[in-house]
């Protein structure tokens, strides 16, 4: 079933990662879907989803003003799809790039440290995009996150300075290093999260491209983690 709620006092990512979290968190619903501009939350439930309980759900800060029920069998899974679509395009676009830069003199070394300085620097520019709103997304699935606020504001950065490690080839194996335990905490936490069924955003592109959490989340993670532990070989 897709709801339709009009949330008024909405006025920022943190007020939207907010609701979607709090709205997540009730017993039936599968997926949150929060548009700041037109003031609304889209819900997919298992089961019909009152208006007293999305009220009852938010800070007073937050006030419901109207509902719409739609019956949508399937939606969420095309939904899904369909967002991850940039997802699979930017993984697309570093593994071209990473091929033609190493197509006369091939060597999968050079190959697989480009791809990651690549994906680094990349995925660290939509995360610098929002900081404030990545690192609350962030907060929501990653450990330490969770228990040190500063970290999900500092680790675009790290992301940044871990793809100018790979590409430049600057103190590679401790970068590789990183790489294993940073993206090992962090699939820790997204691996917790799909077992919980939790239905929240994915920070890896940040909050601009509203990317859902899924498996595509853990695999990109674990090539990383793979290939650093190949490079470390």
């Amino acid at each position: 079933m897709k709801s339709i709620f009009k949330i008024s006092g909405m006025t920022c990512n943190g007020c939207k990662l907010s609701v979607e979290d709090k709205l997540s968190s009730i017993d039936g619903v599968d997926a949150v879907y929060v548009d700041l501009t037109k003031q609304e939350a889209v819900i997919y439930s298992k089961k019909p989803i009152s208006f007293s309980l999305i009220s009852d759900s938010l800070p007073t800060k937050y006030r419901v003003t109207g509902t719409a029920n739609i019956q949508n069998n399937g939606t969420i899974k095309v939904s899904k799809i369909k967002q991850l679509k940039p997802l699979f395009i930017i993984l697309t676009y570093i593994s071209i790039t990473s091929l033609l830069l190493n197509f006369k003199n091939w060597n999968s070394t050079n190959a697989m440290l480009d791809f990651m300085g690549l994906f680094y620097i990349i995925f660290s520019f939509f995360k610098i995009l929002d900081i404030k709103g990545f690192s609350m997304s962030f907060r929501m699935y990653d450990p330490l996150a969770k228990k040190v606020s500063l970290y999900g504001s500092i680790y675009p950065f790290m992301e940044v300075l871990l793809g100018i490690m790979f590409l430049t080839r600057i103190e590679v194996e401790a970068a590789l290093i990183l790489t294993i335990i940073l993206l090992g905490i962090t699939s820790f936490g997204v691996t917790q999260t799909l077992l919980n069924k939790k239905k929240i955003k994915c920070a890896c592109l940040g909050t601009t491209l509203q990317l859902p959490m899924t498996e595509a989340t853990f695999i990109e993670n674990a090539l990383m983690i793979t290939m650093a532990f190949v490079l470390l070989i």
